[in-house]
């Protein structure tokens, strides 16, 4: 575990979802800050046109999508609820939404000055400005519709009064945390904690589960350098992909794959294996090699050249 790298940045609400199971499963991992916006040229060259943070890596083998990462972790912490395909029907929609239509409510809700100042100590005027340009535009593109500033403080009322209904124990599942809790801390991390809105005085049951998922703390990390991981990724084969994932009839063709919400940049490869949740690419980078990039099926489009 000691090589599984996370490209991430300090106030990635889904880089915190990600750093919040690695401090519940208590694995080490290894930490490779990345920008904000792109352009990141060390990444790029190992996700081609993939564009959201956080990306996972274990050698050549590249995670794309929080999705993904954690049905990575949950295989190495012997966790199966942390991944979203071991959830039941009604777990699964909730995390599904939170993740989903309920994220940017809690983001805009989050814009308040307590998370201007935070962002002032993190980037400069510049890369603020850069940052804004770049949101802006990814926004227009995007297939998901964004509320304004009331209707995401209704919405994410709404959202407050469901979890307080639902914390019949500790969690919101039951006595342990599964992928749902993750998916609905990191929205309220990036209301609470970062934007300190007082919108979750009134609802003390979230916020002592907040203070349960915040005690798991982000694990024990080590920083390592974007060039150190992408000689890792050189000096590394991509894992063995298994028979039965190969049998699809598409495996062998060179794809493109996309999200289908926002930051809808596709990436080119040839598909190498199809499982059920998930579709692998290999992609060949000069200097580095093969890599074998994970996209999970849910929220991505996958497309034949």
């Amino acid at each position: 575990m000691s090589e599984f790298i996370l490209h991430h940045y300090a106030l990635s609400p889904f880089s915190q979802k990600i750093r919040s199971m690695l401090g519940y499963t208590e694995l080490a991992w290894q930490s490779a800050l990345t920008r904000e916006m792109p352009p990141r040229p060390e990444l790029a060259r190992m996700v081609g046109g993939y564009r959201k943070i956080p990306v996972a890596q274990q050698g050549a083998d590249i995670f794309c999508d929080s999705r993904t990462i954690a049905a990575e972790i949950a295989v190495l912490a012997g966790k199966p609820a942390l991944a979203l395909e071991n959830l039941d029907a009604t777990a699964a929609a909730w995390a599904a939404r939170a993740d989903g239509e309920l994220f940017f409510p809690c983001v805009l809700a989050g814009g308040t000055r307590a998370l201007q100042r935070k962002v002032r100590a993190q980037m400069s005027w510049l890369d603020i400005g850069r940052f804004m340009l770049d949101r802006l535009a990814m926004g227009r593109k995007a297939s998901v519709r964004m509320p304004g500033r009331s209707e995401a403080k209704v919405l994410v009322t709404e959202h407050l009064v469901a979890i307080e209904a639902r914390l019949q124990a500790d969690f919101l599942f039951g006595g342990e945390p599964n992928h749902a809790d993750f998916s609905t801390y990191h929205g309220l991390w990036f209301l609470h904690d970062l934007g300190e809105s007082p919108l979750l005085q009134e609802f003390p049951g979230v916020l002592e589960w907040m203070a349960r998922m915040r005690a798991f703390g982000d694990g024990a990390s080590t920083a390592v350098s974007a060039q150190s991981a992408l000689q890792l990724a050189a000096d590394t084969q991509p894992r063995a992909i298994p028979a039965r994932l190969q049998r699809d009839a598409g495996v062998g063709a060179r794809v493109s794959i996309a999200p289908q919400d926002y930051a809808q940049v596709p990436t080119e490869g040839v598909l190498v294996g199809v499982a059920p949740q998930r579709w692998i690419v290999a992609r060949e980078e000069p200097g580095l090699g093969t890599l074998h990039l994970h996209f999970p099926q849910q929220g991505y489009t996958l497309t034949p050249l």
